[in-house]
């Protein structure tokens, strides 16, 4: 384990790169304006256990093994990035459907609910390359191979920062839920909303799929 000055400067890191805008956080964000606070936390918690995979793959070496290879990298890469822009244009399509429903008086179409907002959130973050860059190029740099084995530093740190980032989904589910609740009568303004998520998260499917292995 690093000591505790090189904690602080991992936690410090870490909680930045948290709040940065992400897949997760925009997937989070468009499934707590269409489904509200449940559907959002849920995500939120499938975001996180995506992230855990990525760590634990860190741990055992498998993410090494991704990232050393172009055609696994490539077949992740792609997978990720297409998920990415499935999910955008169908928050775009399900968002301008709702509201002309809302505004025709008719009945809200059923949520999607809490068990597939997590799965998808799983997805989300399972099939993002670049998180199992994040931990293979970051945390290393906090851990001493001299002391022995790095496994368990390895999964403790990735895990706090799992943490730090399912913290982070969890505040914008709470505000997107909120906003939601606040606007119930202006549906053009959620519909504009959820489409600016679902356009988030096919630039970052795009840019996933452009991304290059290191």
């Amino acid at each position: 384990m690093p000591d505790i000055n090189q904690f602080v400067l991992y936690l410090a890191a870490a909680f930045l790169l948290a709040v940065t805008p992400g897949p997760g956080i925009f997937y989070v964000a468009a499934r707590s304006l269409a489904g509200g606070r449940a559907e959002g936390i849920a995500s939120s918690f499938g975001t996180a256990l995506g992230g855990l995979v990525h760590v634990l793959a860190g741990a055992l070496g498998v993410s090494a093994i991704v990232l050393a290879s172009a055609e696994l990298f490539t077949a992740l890469k792609w997978l990720g990035a297409g998920y990415l822009v499935w999910l955008g244009v169908r928050t775009i399509i399900v968002a301008r459907r709702d509201a002309v429903q809302a505004l025709a008086g008719a009945d809200p179409a059923p949520a999607m609910g809490a068990a597939r907002a997590f799965r998808e959130g799983v997805v989300v973050e399972a099939l993002n390359p670049k998180t199992a860059a994040f931990f293979l190029a970051f945390i290393p740099q906090f851990l001493d191979p001299s002391a022995g084995a790095v496994a368990l530093p390895f999964i403790l740190l990735g895990s706090i920062s799992v943490a730090l980032n399912t913290l982070a989904d969890i505040v914008v589910a709470m505000g997107a839920s909120r906003i939601r609740e606040g606007t119930a009568t202006r549906p053009a303004f959620i519909r504009r909303l959820r489409e600016i998520s679902g356009a988030s998260m096919i630039a970052l499917g795009a840019g996933l799929a452009l991304a290059k292995r290191q």
